[in-house]
């Protein structure tokens, strides 16, 4: 039996397609088939049902397939410490970072990241920090820049890298422009613009709702905090969002600071606290360890 035996018939099995498979591997799909076909008849069972519109495993292949992906993780977790063994940084980073992540200078720390490591292929993706959290947790990416509400993240290690203070953004003519604070209660009796669900800063301030027994009513939602400004601007609602983005529009609105609780921004670069840390993926830690952890307010 070959370690390639595996790996093509789970491609297969996670494909449901012996042609989508051998383009995963980058393989010819004859080869592929001719493979599957040595290795089930080593084992003496048919293990994928190739007679619907996709590729089943057989109830045989059920049966092996939770061997096949722990010998392939083993095998994975062996060349992992090897490769730590002899102070080796290769192979790929797989990075995520929040949408919207302007207050930390990703694509420098990735250049320096590079600079440092040019044997890593570096994968990045950009979505909410609920979808970064799962794929941390499953181990399809080794590293995220993550928004956080109040709790820790379950099942992750972090460190904080920005941490600012949350204001409502309203424009100069508002009345609660006049003011230098909002209390929280006070800001939820009016209409709310906000970053959507899955986001730290929502979780934040639904938390704080949830703990004060307030009611929290979100009148328009939106994934860029600039668009939440612009909305602002225009007398839609109170933007809530970090100091910065309210600061940075010219004078256009105002940041009146949220008390009685304050809120706090809070983006991590996060990584899973249960499943080994590959080299690159350390490396890449130990990196932006280095940089310091911004904060304001």
């Amino acid at each position: 039996m070959e370690l390639r035996q595996l790996e093509y018939f789970l491609a297969v099995v996670e494909e449901r397609s012996f042609t989508r498979a051998a383009a995963r591997l980058h393989v010819a799909q004859p080869g592929v088939s001719a493979h599957i076909r040595r290795l089930e008849q080593e084992l003496g069972q048919r293990l994928l049902d190739r007679s619907g519109p996709g590729v089943r495993p057989t109830q045989a292949g059920a049966v092996f397939l939770p061997y096949v992906r722990s010998a392939l993780a083993a095998v994975s977790g062996g060349r992992v410490a090897l490769d730590e063994l002899a102070g080796l940084v290769r192979g790929r980073l797989s990075a995520g970072i929040v949408t919207s992540c302007s207050s930390v200078p990703v694509a420098d720390l990735l250049a320096d990241f590079h600079l440092h490591y040019p044997e890593v292929e570096i994968q990045l993706s950009e979505t909410s920090s609920d979808r970064l959290a799962a794929g941390l947790r499953a181990g399809e990416l080794d590293v995220a820049l993550i928004g956080m509400g109040s709790q820790a993240p379950q099942g992750l290690h972090h460190r904080v890298v920005v941490d600012e203070p949350v204001v409502a953004a309203v424009p100069p003519e508002d009345p609660l422009a006049a003011g230098d604070s909002v209390t929280l209660a006070e800001l939820c009796e009016r209409p709310l613009i906000c970053l959507p669900r899955g986001t730290g800063l929502r979780a934040t301030l639904e938390e704080a709702c949830e703990r004060e027994g307030i009611g929290l009513r979100v009148a328009m939602e939106a994934a860029d905090p600039h668009r939440l400004v612009q909305l602002a601007e225009r007398g839609l609602g109170a933007a809530v969002l970090p100091a910065p983005f309210a600061r940075g529009h010219g004078g256009r609105t105002r940041g009146v600071e949220i008390v009685d609780p304050p809120l706090r921004a809070r983006i991590a670069l996060a990584w899973s606290a249960e499943r080994a840390m590959s080299p690159a993926g350390q490396a890449f830690v130990d990196l932006a360890a280095s940089m310091p952890a911004a904060q304001s307010g």
